[in-house]
């Protein structure tokens, strides 16, 4: 049988374009997995980014400051002078003052 020469048979283009096809499927995947890879390790890092900061833990309240209880209790002696106050509500009072 004598040899051709020139363009490629049927066969010899099926084989070309399958040869083709599969290394462009090939390509096409692989860049697809790294571009999903990347995608999903950006977002990963946008979350993290975007993650608000614990709240701080509320500070204490604060005691009341002594001049305040001074004068609280200034106060709680003039009610009780001017007759407002009997001796045991002025002593509950003094105690709740002094107990705070």
């Amino acid at each position: 049988m004598p040899r051709r020469y020139g363009r490629p048979g049927l066969l010899g283009t099926v084989a070309r374009t399958a040869v083709i096809s599969g290394t462009a499927s090939a390509v096409s995947h692989r860049v697809n997995r790294g571009m999903s890879e990347r995608d999903m390790r950006r977002q990963a890092e946008a979350e993290a980014q975007a993650a608000p900061p614990p709240a701080p833990a509320p500070a204490p309240a604060p005691a009341p400051a002594p001049a305040d209880r001074v004068a609280q209790l200034s106060a709680l002696a003039d009610l009780k002078a001017q007759g407002l106050l009997t001796d045991e509500e002025f002593a509950a009072e003094k105690a709740r003052i002094l107990g705070s």
